[in-house]
């Protein structure tokens, strides 16, 4: 499927395919740079080195290597920011980083900057040669592989990009994929949270056990903790037989939270306890329930504000956050564009068997200057909606629906408060109800997104009464 996005998807870029990989080891101490040559050179490698992280760069820049390995602790540039350095000229070179001073601070913000793996001295001669030999194959892993060498577009999973933004994202994932430790996912709406914390879960050794995702704002109030933790018979009204929660349901895999900044703070308490102590109390129970899952939160709100405001616990905020990941907006990474268009053209051209194969420089060009409010998950609704108006094999200007902006709102308004967008009726004419069904299906999913999946408040927003709202759900099958 994504060998279709870019032709020649098994073409490989030069430093792919040298026969003996090159390792640079980067040590001011002479003693240890010495060793690590001599011991990588018995290990089949070729190995140059260098004695400061300035030094270093220049090699890079010059020559081609499949590793760096690197003090932390040097004089001048350090390791740390010699891996910033690196991962600008060469985002896809491993780099491995040693160090006298253990950290999980520290391997976390190195991590955070994309390096490969973080040892500590002394460390095990075993385990320098697996983390040297994992770092080297990395770079013809098939879950992170250029797919075609002259513009190095990647995938992990089930994401694929070019940009310098995405590739920091694909590195820091596998490291973090088998860590047990919770990771904490920000970024706005459509963005591709989810994603990449299903990536997390496919990557790591809990792939085979359960993916549990859980809408915090989605579910009502009165109804999210018997989700979250269960409930037992009898415990209130209608709890006919005991119902097994989410938490439990994930044991040994991975639940998924996504928008946690709308859980209530009284179920921010009982999350805090099974963060800390790993069991909870269904509702009517009296035995606590051991769980063992990965954690992986997510939010498009700035918790760190929600904590200063009394909204969001803060010992909560930080057993979440032991590990941040922030996916990218589409306007940081707009080099992606061209290529999630083709990614998107040729999935719904298969659904709804149309001949579209491609898309007009114009229409291209339009989608390139339009902010995408809605990311990834607008470019996506666009797409779906110029596949189906489109009479041609080619995507033109006047199928693409891109609603004008101001302020970040997706329509202008006139003075009369209503809404002011111009269409141009295409030369060979249109399906007018299929074009307003696809307008009105995508302010549906507007409306529920902007309320949390709030039905009434979206109804609301909408300007239609409930009964209405509903029907129109079911019209266009919004579940």
């Amino acid at each position: 499927m994504l060998s279709s996005l870019v032709p020649g998807s098994d073409v490989r870029s030069d430093s792919y395919c040298q026969s003996k990989p090159r390792v640079l080891v980067v040590d001011d101490d002479s003693s240890l740079r010495e060793f690590l040559e001599i011991f990588l050179a018995k290990e089949g490698y070729k190995v140059a080195s260098a004695a400061s992280g300035e030094e270093a760069i220049a090699m890079v820049k010059n020559e081609g290597f499949s590793l760096v390995i690197t003090d932390v602790r040097m004089p001048g540039m350090d390791g740390v920011e010699l891996l910033k350095g690196i991962k600008a000229m060469d985002p896809a070179l491993p780099v491995v980083l040693i160090t006298a001073f253990a950290s999980l601070d520290a391997a976390v913000v190195a991590m955070k900057e994309g390096a490969w793996d973080y040892l500590t001295k002394p460390f095990r001669i075993e385990e320098l040669r697996d983390v040297v030999e994992n770092a080297i194959s990395s770079r013809q892993d098939e879950n992170f592989k250029p797919l075609e060498a002259k513009d190095k577009v990647y995938r992990l999973d089930q994401m694929v990009a070019k940009s310098r933004a995405m590739l920091k994202i694909f590195q820091l994932i596998p490291r973090i994929a088998s860590s047990p430790s919770s990771v904490l996912i920000t970024g706005e709406s459509g963005t591709g949270k989810e994603l990449a914390a299903r990536a997390i879960h496919n990557l790591g050794e809990r792939k085979d056990m359960p993916f549990v995702v859980v809408n915090c704002g989605g579910i009502p109030e009165t109804l999210l903790e018997s989700e979250l933790f269960g409930h037992k018979k009898g415990s209130f009204t209608g709890a006919d037989k005991d119902k097994l929660g989410l938490f439990a349901i994930a044991n040994r895999g991975t639940i998924f939270l996504d928008e946690i900044g709308e859980l209530p703070m009284v179920l921010q308490v009982k999350l805090l306890r099974v963060v800390q102590q790993r069991s909870f109390i269904p509702i009517g129970g009296t035995a606590p329930i051991d769980v063992d899952c990965r954690i992986i939160a997510a939010t498009n709100r700035n918790l760190e504000k929600e904590v200063m405001a009394g909204n969001f616990r803060e010992d909560l905020y930080y057993r979440l956050n032991v590990i941040h990941l922030r996916m990218p907006s589409l306007r940081e990474r707009a080099e992606d564009i061209p290529l999630l268009v083709q990614y998107f053209l040729d999935r719904y051209a298969r659904r709804q068997d149309k001949p579209v194969q491609g898309i007009s420089s114009f229409a291209m060009d339009a989608l390139l200057q339009y902010p995408f409010p809605g990311n990834v998950r607008e470019l996506e609704n666009i797409i779906e909606r110029s596949v189906a108006l489109s009479t041609s094999s080619l995507i033109l200007p006047e199928s693409l629906y891109i609603a004008k902006h101001k302020h970040g709102e997706e329509f202008t308004s006139n003075s009369q408060g209503g809404c002011q967008v111009k269409h141009k009726l295409p030369p060979e004419g249109m399906d007018l109800d299929e074009f307003l069904g696809a307008i009105e299906k995508d302010l549906l999913l507007q409306a529920l997104e902007k309320t949390g999946g709030k039905k009434t408040e979206a109804a609301k927003l909408l300007g239609v009464n409930f009964r209405s709202f509903r029907y129109r759900l079911s019209k266009y099958e919004i579940n």
